[in-house]
């Protein structure tokens, strides 16, 4: 679907332009160094309205987090809130996360965030996945050795599918849920998560590590998917 062009989308983003990084490929191997005053650098791939990111800085102000979104439209209500906050731990980038090997040097990353990426469900898209192998293994070029993947989603055949990479790529599974907030709220919620939380539908979690097993860019080209069609589990035999 054709997202909608947000009004004076321009002004807007200049008025936020102390949050965002307009060039962040010239800042890598320089990430650590630029933000030196920060204990880690986080990054979230697709921040979207910026209810996560805003929540996730405010909550651990030692941490530099990197929103990165591919589209501005999406992503200047989240600039705009977290202006709003006077979060100083912020930064906004409009650029793909294939591009991410050019952003950073090996190791420059501690933490990526997946919250609800697009499932792309027929099985000739599965590459577009932000789970898919190709995916991963630059993840695990911008992670160190002991560097996490915090996954979410609603739709359980993609976090079933995803679970599958992860674990045929080398990454070691330290924690996993199919329903997150059984016992209540947990964590910092996306908007998507807020309403589907609210409508009784299980959110899907798991934090995937880094170890000298996984496999990474010099593994070369990862293998073709095959048979890779996901249905759509949203909603279906996930309320309690």
């Amino acid at each position: 679907m054709r997202m909608r062009h947000r009004p004076n989308l321009a002004p807007r983003m200049e008025k936020c332009a102390a949050v965002q990084i307009r060039e962040p490929k010239e800042v890598r191997g320089k990430w650590k160094t630029e933000f030196s005053d920060y204990e880690q650098l986080w990054l979230e791939i697709g921040c979207g309205k910026g209810r996560f990111t805003a929540g996730t800085a405010e909550a651990n102000p030692r941490v530099m987090l990197l929103a990165l979104e591919k589209i501005a439209d999406a992503m200047i209500k989240g600039m705009e809130l977290v202006c709003e906050k006077g979060i100083e731990n912020v930064r906004f980038m409009e650029i793909d996360a294939l591009e991410l090997r050019e952003m950073f040097e090996p190791g420059e990353i501690d933490r990526i965030f997946l919250n609800f990426c697009d499932p792309w469900p027929k099985s000739r898209d599965a590459k577009h996945r932000l789970t898919a192998p190709g995916f991963l293994r630059s993840y695990a070029d911008v992670l160190p050795t002991d560097g996490e993947i915090h996954f979410k989603t609603d739709n359980r055949p993609l976090f079933d599918w995803s679970l599958e990479q992860l674990e045929a790529e080398g990454w070691k599974i330290r924690e996993l849920t199919n329903d997150l907030h059984e016992k209540g709220p947990v964590g910092i919620m996306t908007d998507y998560e807020a309403k589907f939380h609210a409508q009784g539908i299980h959110i899907n979690r798991l934090v995937a590590v880094k170890t000298e097993a996984t496999k990474s860019g010099k593994d070369g080209i990862p293998p073709r998917l095959y048979d890779s069609a996901l249905s759509d589990a949203r909603g279906k035999d996930q309320k309690p």
